[in-house]
């Protein structure tokens, strides 16, 4: 082997556009196109809002005007506007902002001064425009490049900064942001600062009370066992109640900043509840009792915050400021005095509080017994050999820490039958990829308690592959995906398992782990070119594009798919999509919709999703019978294909 040079040639500067554009990740996390709330494009638009309220939160500038039209992005705040002299610095010169300063910012959401300069090197067109005392200056950048800076000169309007950017599309590919992804990004920056209002396309995005009209939002009163607490106190408000549902629901939050994968005060506050709810009521409560269907949410105010990433989804401070208090003293001690005081004043809610907790002592206690047979019943059955065919590479705790991050962790798929296990197996990566083979459909677990979940053979062998017995602190895979035939019994699959997931384990789809696979419908070829099409508009695209008479096969089931085939689907390009849960949306109202008895609202969704035009029929029948019969490919596509895909049986 010839021997590889290394002397100075090899060593290179790169200035700070080449190398947040060599390492976008470093900065924005996940590329993507926009598909996932994630997704590199909405980080770009966080950076920008994320100064804006920096403003507010100083106490200048009560309204952002933000409009997305045709990729391009549109922030005006009414803050203090960049001082004149900086306007291009400020957005290309990395190390330098007014973030350094503390007095100035001290509880900012960033303070390293990367955010714009990210930006502005991952956008195709970048403009920036300062407003200050009658006076104006504006700079514009390509891939942070300067193209134009204009001279400061006099101007109307109020003070304020304006930022326009489109996301570079080579860097971003196909890219279309999701007014909804983005509008949720805005509703947790209303809540975290009540009072500020943020037009967003012309939508008025408001919140008078806070965290809890957070709440009240995410949950129905009718499913809420006491009316929500909400408490406010010098840089902390919580809001807090019980549910009805599995698990924890925490939102968490950092001087405006949505850390959605918590921290050292989200790790407080929870510690903090058991603590204050022990004390209150005298009794050495199960934390787990005490934690059993909680819905919370808490943000705090802290100066120079050490975050996890760039992208600020963990918090990693343990004081609130370099001569404050910890975080976990700090939190503990609010709870502590103002906690235990709402519930001596009101004690229909304390009564209320207890009741729950005891409740779920009682489930807890009657499950063990069920947990440690189904727990032997798990280890007999030798899942790991027999249901399971496990990947090589587990997340370490490192990467069980970033994986929602940067999604690079491991996956598993859940899939029914020998046959689509089959396929995926040969054809998945070894070292990341692990199968999940159900016998037959799931159980309907709607409405049921948890003890179905030990009762029951593959349900319990399911949870005990993902290892989220106890929660989804220990979740041996990043991305739980599941794959089934895109026929009616594989949608009813789908719908069982997401019933099982959204029932007993919330939190995997809230943290978002939750995928579903896309496997094309069909695949169009002749001799010299394939397309696997997901839909019949790319199968009509596909048609056209051969100019022929291709052949075109409808893969009925994942088993279908042979093994070479199926590495190109599961591979780099594969499809995914997340499972997210709206805004508005309640669990209990979902599942009782869709999985409870067959109600007059159902039976009309049905009714009038079913309707088809006739010569959209007509125009999928058309094709059957474009294949030349001597060709030596496989078969045709038959009109029971064409019936099938639209549903229609």
């Amino acid at each position: 082997m010839a021997e590889v040079k290394y002397n100075e040639d090899n060593i290179k500067s790169l200035d700070w556009k080449e190398h947040i554009r060599l390492r976008p990740g470093m900065y924005i996390g996940k590329l993507g196109d926009g598909s996932h709330i994630d997704d590199g494009i909405y980080i770009l638009v966080k950076e920008v809002i994320d100064n804006c309220i920096d403003e507010y939160v100083m106490g200048h500038g009560k309204k952002i005007e933000l409009k997305i039209e045709d990729g391009r992005v549109s922030v005006r705040d009414f803050g203090r506007g960049i001082p004149l002299g900086k306007v291009v610095d400020c957005v290309s010169k990395m190390n330098t902002g007014g973030k350094y300063d503390s007095k100035a910012f001290k509880k900012s959401v960033g303070l390293n001064g990367v955010g714009t300069k990210a930006v502005n090197a991952l956008s195709s067109y970048f403009l920036v425009q300062a407003f200050r005392e009658g006076q104006t200056k504006r700079a514009e950048f390509t891939r942070g490049v300067l193209d134009a800076e204009s001279k400061i000169k006099k101007a109307e309007g109020t003070n304020g900064t304006l930022v326009e950017f489109e996301p570079d599309n080579t860097i971003f590919k196909n890219y279309k942001y999701r007014s909804d992804f983005v509008e949720n990004q805005l509703w947790n920056y209303a809540y975290l600062n009540a009072g500020l209002r943020i037009n967003f396309n012309n939508k008025s995005i408001y919140s008078k009370n806070g965290l809890l009209d957070l709440l009240e939002k995410k949950t129905n009163p009718e499913h809420l066992r006491y009316p929500i607490i909400h408490l406010i106190g010098d840089d902390i408000e919580i809001a807090l109640t019980h549910g009805q549902q599995y698990g924890e629901e925490y939102y968490s939050f950092v001087n405006g900043q949505n850390t959605t994968q918590g921290g050292t005060h989200l790790q407080a506050f929870r510690e903090a509840i058991v603590s204050t709810v022990r004390n209150h009521f005298g009794k050495s409560f199960d934390s787990k009792d005490i934690h059993a269907s909680i819905i919370g949410a808490v943000s705090i105010r802290v100066e120079e915050p050490v975050f996890e990433s760039q992208t600020k989804t963990k918090l990693g401070s343990l004081t609130i400021g370099p001569d404050g208090p910890t975080v976990k003293s700090f939190i503990l001690d609010f709870l502590k005095n103002n906690l235990d005081n709402f519930l001596h004043q009101n004690k229909e809610a304390a009564d209320a509080l207890l009741k729950r907790i005891q409740q779920s002592e009682r489930e807890r206690k009657e499950i063990a017994g069920i947990k440690t047979l189904a727990n032997q019943r798990a280890k007999k059955a030798n899942i790991h050999n027999k249901k399971l065919r496990d990947c090589r590479l587990h997340l370490t705790d490192k990467e069980k820490k970033t994986a929602l991050e940067d999604r690079m962790g491991t996956t598993i798929f859940i899939t029914e039958g020998d046959s689509a296990s089959g396929s995926i197996t040969k054809a998945r990566d070894v070292q990341k990829q692990a199968v999940f083979s159900l016998r037959g459909k799931p159980l309907n677990c709607y409405g049921m308690s948890k003890k179905i979940v030990y009762q029951n053979e593959e349900l319990n062998l399911l949870q005990h592959a993902l290892d989220i017995e106890d929660g989804i602190n220990n979740l041996r895979y990043a991305r739980v995906v599941i794959a089934t035939d895109a026929d009616v019994d594989g949608m009813h699959i789908r719908l069982l398992l997401l019933t099982f997931f959204l029932q007993f384990f919330p939190d995997l789809v809230r943290q978002r782990h939750l995928y579903i696979l896309n496997t094309p419908l069909f695949r169009v070829r002749d001799k010299s070119k394939t397309f696997y099409c997901y839909d019949s508009k790319e199968k009509q695209a596909a048609i056209a594009a051969l100019r022929g008479k291709p052949e075109i096969t409808r893969f009925k089931g994942l088993g279908e798919i042979s093994p070479s085939e199926f590495g190109g689907f599961i591979g780099e390009d594969i499809r995914l999509d997340q499972v997210l849960l709206q805004e508005s949306t309640s669990i209990e109202d979902i599942l009782g919709y869709y999985m409870g008895k067959n109600t007059p609202q159902r039976q009309k969704f049905i009714i009038n999703n079913l309707k088809y035009e006739i010569d959209e029929l007509d125009e999928e029948l058309a094709v059957v019978d474009i294949k030349d019969e001597d060709s030596e490919l496989s078969p045709k596509v038959s009109t029971a294909d064409i019936m099938a895909e639209k549903g229609i049986g």
